[in-house]
């Protein structure tokens, strides 16, 4: 197992290593490739500057001397190469000893300790078309190089050698910095993770990065510790809440049960009254839950028909009608002529806009007024619920959803399970519609539903 800057810099150090070598490589091929080239060009213009200087010779002699072209000799032994004189029929004329040569210290340190291969090479030496005679040049190598060619060849070996050493020493240092920029951001997001993991969902993660896909990555962990944050907080206050919602009818039952058997409470059918009163709340509770349950669960059975909202609408407010009556509160539904059709389930669907316009009266207060409107976009139905209730605080909007959640505010004061809207928005995801809530704290609450059109 490797660390991720680790695996980073073995990367970087691999590929731009071997570049360099081959880069390198490349270079001193090409140059020394170049260089013979010059070398051979140089050579053969040499070659015919020797067959030319012969052939001027014999022009003025118009014969071969034993001493015809004797003056190239002190310049081939200070070139090291050797000349060989031969007449029409290679009759030898004169003739330089390869072993001088040879034996030359320059030509010791070119060839490695005298390890060179003598070759020679024969050209024909003409005078008016006719061969009059033949001139062999040999040398110890397959290029005649001087001693300054070899320091010049030499030279250019070690600067690339230096060179590459340079650029290895800089690729490194170069991908130690990369590899530390790469991972750094990468193994913080790594340590936050385990962390998330340990249930740790206050560390600090605050580092940026100039990477897209490392930003999105640090962005999407961070909107992870939050959701993990805020599951875990109504974790807890789910299991409060629960104790809470139980605790409450279980001891007044308890309580009244035990004053009743100590005869400090009469038993009659005002205090039984009240004690069944708390059974069916105790009861109402589990039924919720076991209905959203059924729900989250996906195992409910739905009766998808094409139906009219404008009629379930109705039924539900009539429903409530005398409970609205009571406390002074005006339900107002914006109802034309014009009928919206859906397909969905009439009975979960009514159970939805029970939930809301209850919860529009539980937080209205007298003389306060509830609206109801349906109207049509390009795609959807819209139907919005809404009130100038107590409204719900900014922090606790983005929980109104979950089940059991409930404002300080509301639960202290006004009664309920906080389990309608967790069950409305179930019912609605099932019939691929979504839900929004807007409020104002004193100024009311906004619910916007979209269903799609049939």
């Amino acid at each position: 197992m490797y660390s991720i800057r680790k695996k980073i810099l073995m990367f970087f150090l691999i590929s731009s290593l071997t570049t360099l070598i081959i880069s390198a490589f490349f270079v001193n091929s090409t140059i020394n490739n170049t260089f013979k080239d010059y070398m051979e060009d140089l050579q053969n213009k040499r070659d015919e500057r020797i067959i030319q200087y012969f052939q001027q010779v014999y022009k003025k002699d118009k014969q071969w001397k034993k001493n015809s072209g004797e003056e190239l000799v002190h310049e081939a032994y200070m070139s090291n190469y050797c000349l060989t004189l031969m007449d029409e029929n290679k009759n030898i004329i004169w003739s330089m000893n390869p072993d001088e040569i040879k034996a030359r210290i320059h030509m010791e340190n070119m060839m490695g300790q005298n390890k060179g291969v003598y070759t020679t090479d024969t050209y024909e030496i003409t005078d008016k078309g006719k061969v009059v005679g033949y001139v062999s040049i040999g040398q110890y190598s397959s290029l005649l190089l001087s001693e300054e060619d070899i320091k010049f060849k030499n030279r250019i070996n070690e600067g690339i050698f230096i060179s590459l050493i340079f650029a290895v020493i800089i690729t490194i240092i170069i991908s130690i910095y990369l590899s530390k920029d790469f991972s750094k951001p990468i193994k913080k997001v790594s340590d936050i993770s385990v962390e998330l993991s340990r249930g740790n969902y206050d560390v600090e993660s605050n580092n940026e990065s100039n990477i897209i896909e490392i930003n999105n990555l640090q962005s999407s962990i961070e909107g992870l510790k939050e959701k993990l944050k805020n599951q875990d907080a109504l974790r807890k206050r789910l299991v409060s809440d629960i104790s809470h919602e139980v605790r409450t009818p279980l001891n007044i039952l308890q309580n009244n049960l035990e004053a009743m058997m100590d005869g400090i409470i009469p038993i009659n059918d005002d205090t039984l009254s009240g004690l069944n009163d708390e059974v069916i709340r105790f009861s109402k509770l589990l039924d919720n839950l076991n209905v959203l349950k059924e729900m989250e669960g996906k195992d409910i059975n739905l009766d998808f028909q094409k139906i009219s909202l404008n009629k379930i609408i109705s039924a539900v407010i009539q429903d409530f009608k005398v409970t609205s009556k009571e406390k002074g509160v005006t339900i107002n539904f914006d109802n034309d002529d014009k009928e919206y059709f859906i397909s969905g389930d009439e009975n979960s669907l009514k159970q939805v806009f029970i939930n809301l316009i209850s919860n529009s009266l539980k937080f209205v207060e007298e003389g306060g007024k509830v609206w109801i409107n349906i109207e049509e976009t390009k795609e959807n139905i819209v139907v919005e619920v809404i009130d100038n209730g107590v409204g719900i605080k900014k922090e606790d909007l983005p929980f109104v959803f979950e089940r059991l959640y409930r404002g300080d505010k509301s639960r202290n004061k006004i009664e309920g399970s906080g389990i309608g809207l967790a069950i409305v928005k179930n019912i609605l995801t099932f019939h691929s519609a979504w839900i929004k809530v807007e409020s104002d704290v004193d100024r009311g609450t906004k619910i916007s539903i979209n269903f799609k059109k049939i």
